[in-house]
């Protein structure tokens, strides 16, 4: 890309990134320290592995496992305030419209914002719709949990099924599943999302009806997938309880279009709204986490806010080089865009936090998979790296193969905790050695001399080698507690904003989603054709369709 300057959705002058003068100047360190292996960085420091650590929000970060210098943070951080990432900062927390594609304000943020803070929106402040919706959420999750809410036939409610899809799906599952210790244990929770009638089925296939409450999460109660589910649901419902009058029983929702649910037949007074500034995958502290208020307590519910807005408050005011989004955000960059990583792992050695993972894949993926800068301009150069990842050991037995002796540079993060939950002889001690043990050898791997000094000689030698030099990051928290969490996942949303910052992207869009589903809609009129339709797709779609509609109708 020439070094022409960009513009934003405002106008505003940017200079493309690969010319800034920051840029350069990285790109002329890289020259000089990408050979370097972790083993002599480390040897030339011995207290390497104390300085190059930050804390926040009861999150300890361990990044000197990573292929920099401190010339490489200071360089970072230059070219972090070269792209004004200290003003980005205070334009999201403000509620400016900085999704520009959609001129939209992105105050997530704002949902975990105490009752004296004042965020003002086209004049409204929105702290106090936030917590007016949040009394709500408290006094419902309170019923239900209490036995106070019945369902139709008057039987305790003992199951909740949320229907959703995307962020109003991954968030409220991620969570559940990370909190689940905390969780009320006489109730099952159990989440839809897939159009695959296999989904539905398999979460109702043992419940009662008369015992199931369902939440419907659609921002404009019109999401194809979420809205079939739901009118299974609704069938599975009435075949047991008769009555459509007993659909204000046993749903609620969670959206923004009154006409919509009401004509479903859910009582209004019962829906639980949000705002065109939370987008979907940054939702899961809104209304969209009523099932998980329900399954922790309000309380709980509120402490994981207060984690969020710890986390929050220390990304807007922390000194970049201390600051925790900022510094994996920019490490995310340095990986990708000068050592040409592809992926980063994230590697939770927390059975609970099993979910996580899937979760972030659409945090990062979604917000960051986009080839054109803000202005529309073609990007010239990499922008969101493939998330992905499973607990610990079970990946140990898995990829990790890969990523220690395979050919591609694979960025990991390593997740633990100090205290196990839930204490069973010496199993957290193994557990927690075992990714102290993987970043260590990662790191330094294992020389031609030392395979031989093992006594391994010969022909086998090469196999037994371990370059090391594999960068990871290592977070460590006390404990897996709600605060916890909302610290955890307030860091990674940080993380992404500050990457899609230096990049000059719109982090707050999907409008690759959009394709996909438009097709899909016209796909499926022809699908459940009766008469054999016209067809206009090209050749290799057209022969699927006519192949899928003849054994289609071979059914035994």
């Amino acid at each position: 890309m020439s070094g022409k300057k960009q513009t934003t959705g405002s106008n505003a002058p940017v200079q493309c990134l690969t010319e800034r003068p920051a840029w350069k100047a990285l790109a002329g360190h890289f020259q000089t320290i990408r050979d370097l292996h972790l083993r002599q960085l480390f040897a030339d420091d011995p207290r390497r592995g104390e300085r190059l650590t930050a804390e926040a929000a009861g999150i300890y970060l361990d990044y000197s496992k990573n292929r920099v210098t401190d010339e490489t943070i200071r360089l970072l951080v230059n070219l972090a305030e070269e792209c004004s990432l200290h003003e980005h900062i205070a334009a999201m927390f403000r509620g400016e419209r900085i999704n520009v594609t959609e001129k939209r304000a992105v105050l997530h943020t704002a949902l975990r914002a105490p009752k004296t803070e004042r965020i003002v929106v086209d004049g409204i402040d929105v702290v106090t719709g936030v917590h007016a919706v949040l009394e709500r959420m408290s006094e419902f999750a309170r019923q239900v949990r209490s036995g106070a809410w019945r369902g139709y036939t008057g039987k305790r409610i003992r199951n909740v099924i949320n229907i959703g899809i995307g962020g109003s799906d991954l968030g409220p599952v991620m969570v559940y599943e990370a909190l689940r210790y905390y969780s009320q244990r006489d109730m099952t929770f159990r989440f839809v999302s897939n159009v695959d009638g296999t989904d539905f089925v398999e979460a109702t296939h043992d419940l009662n009806p008369e015992e199931t409450l369902f939440i419907i999460c659609s921002k404009t109660f019109t999401t194809l997938e979420t809205l079939t589910n739901a009118h299974a649901a609704r069938a599975w419902s009435l075949r047991k309880l008769g009555d459509d009058l007993a659909v204000r029983r046993h749903f609620v929702a969670v959206s923004t279009n009154g006409e919509g649910v009401s004509q479903f037949g859910i009582d209004t007074a019962n829906m639980f709204g949000f705002w065109d500034w939370v987008g979907g995958r940054y939702s899961m502290d809104s209304a969209i986490g009523l099932s998980t208020m329900i399954a922790i307590g309000p309380e709980n519910f509120r402490a994981m806010l207060a984690g969020f807005h710890a986390m929050d408050q220390h990304f807007r005011s922390a000194p970049f080089t201390q600051n925790l989004p900022v510094l994996m955000g920019m490490l995310t960059v340095w990986n990708s865009n000068f050592f040409n990583a592809q992926t980063v792992a994230v590697l939770p050695y927390e059975q609970y936090l099993k979910r996580f993972p899937a979760y972030l894949q659409q945090l990062t993926m979604e917000s960051n998979g986009k080839h054109v800068t803000l202005d529309g301009a073609r990007v010239a150069y990499q922008t969101g790296p493939v998330y992905w990842g499973e607990p610990g050991t079970n990946g140990q037995h898995s990829f990790y193969q890969l990523i220690h002796q395979g050919t591609r540079l694979i960025p990991c993060d390593f997740i633990g905790f100090c205290q196990e939950l839930n204490p069973v002889a010496n199993h957290h001690d193994l557990l927690i050695s075992n990714l102290f043990a993987q970043t260590e050898a990662l790191a330094f791997g294992k020389t031609e001399d030392e395979v031989k000094a093992g006594g391994v000689a010969g022909w086998l030698v090469p196999h037994r080698i371990f370059d090391g030099n594999r960068p990871t990051n290592t977070i460590l928290a006390e404990r897996l507690t709600p605060e916890t969490l909302g610290a955890l996942v307030a860091l990674y949303e940080h993380s992404v904003f500050t990457q899609g910052t230096i990049w000059n992207i719109d982090s707050f869009d999907q409008w690759g989603v959009e394709l996909g589903k438009a097709l899909a809609e016209r796909t499926s009129v022809e699908l459940e054709s009766r008469d054999e339709p016209l067809l206009g797709h090209d050749s290799s779609t057209n022969a699927l369709i006519r192949r899928y509609r003849l054994l289609r109708n071979k059914r035994p």
